[in-house]
């Protein structure tokens, strides 16, 4: 049961997006993840090596519903001892995963799906009865990043639709002609249904800012790091370089149809371009 091996840099070719990531833990686990960041309670992770390895680890001892660091350190802990058992040559940096970063969470797991390639052997496997029919560890990191709507909130805001005036009540209980009374049912039930609606729509939402706030932390991952790539490429000793010149050539390339915009007068025309100005200061 010895694994293979896979080495993994910031270079490497065929990395999956943020959205393929998901998608895969996703089809693959039958879970709900919205954020990569959710990968930081480490479950998913021991379920991924439950899976490749069959023995390596008792997946009934993971937490799956962990919602606090001392219990993501728990199932790290798990894992770690899985990946010496099967012997996977890797140190899981606990204490930067555990805090649900994005780009800490993101390069773990790019090292692991290549992981997870070079070793799964493609069996059945039913990760929903694996785990014993504990909750899904969607729900382990959802305090991760984007704060989460309570139910007292929802309680709150449905309550004035319940709420009745004392003429409303009084048309509402009214004695019949056999002499018993009748009570309404339409309106509670509306109540409720209007309740289970707005619910549903402030799910909705919050999964919505959850998947907005991680695409934003990918995109500023992203650019900082070609924005580094130009800076480097700009140094005095490697400006005439032939393959340094390629890769600001691709730096700078546009989509077919795009339109730069327009200077706003001569003003903006002479001002030096923001990266000049850094690279002396560089």
């Amino acid at each position: 049961m010895a694994a293979v091996n896979v080495l993994h840099t910031a270079v490497s070719t065929g990395n999956l997006s943020r959205q393929d990531m998901l998608l895969w833990i996703n089809s693959t686990l039958h879970l709900t993840y919205t954020k990569v960041e959710q990968m930081c309670s480490a479950a998913a992770y021991c379920q991924f090596m439950h899976m490749m390895f069959p023995g390596c680890l008792l997946l009934k001892k993971v937490k799956f519903n962990a919602k606090h660091e001392h219990e993501f350190i728990a199932n790290f802990k798990i894992l770690q001892l899985a990946f010496k058992k099967t012997g996977v040559d890797k140190t899981a940096p606990v204490d930067r995963l555990i805090k649900g970063r994005f780009q800490d969470n993101f390069e773990f797991l790019q090292w692991f799906k290549k992981l997870f390639d070079a070793n799964f052997d493609g069996r059945d496997y039913d990760p929903v009865a694996s785990r014993g029919g504990q909750a899904s560890p969607a729900g382990a990191a959802q305090s991760v990043g984007a704060p989460r709507r309570t139910t007292a909130t929802t309680s709150a805001r449905v309550a004035p639709a319940s709420k009745t005036t004392p003429s409303s009540a009084t048309r509402a209980v009214r004695p019949s002609p056999s002499g018993s009374v009748s009570t309404p049912t339409s309106s509670s039930s509306g109540s409720a249904a209007q309740a289970a609606r707005i619910a549903e729509l402030e799910q909705a939402l919050a999964t919505q800012e959850a998947t907005a706030s991680s695409i934003e932390k990918e995109r500023d991952f992203y650019f900082s790091k070609l924005r580094d790539i130009e800076v480097i490429c700009q140094l005095p000793e490697l400006v005439e370089d032939h393959n340094v010149k390629n890769i600001l050539e691709i730096l700078y390339a546009t989509e077919d149809g795009f339109v730069a915009p327009e200077d706003d007068g001569d003003e903006v025309a002479n001002e030096q371009p923001p990266f000049e100005e850094e690279q002396e200061e560089y």
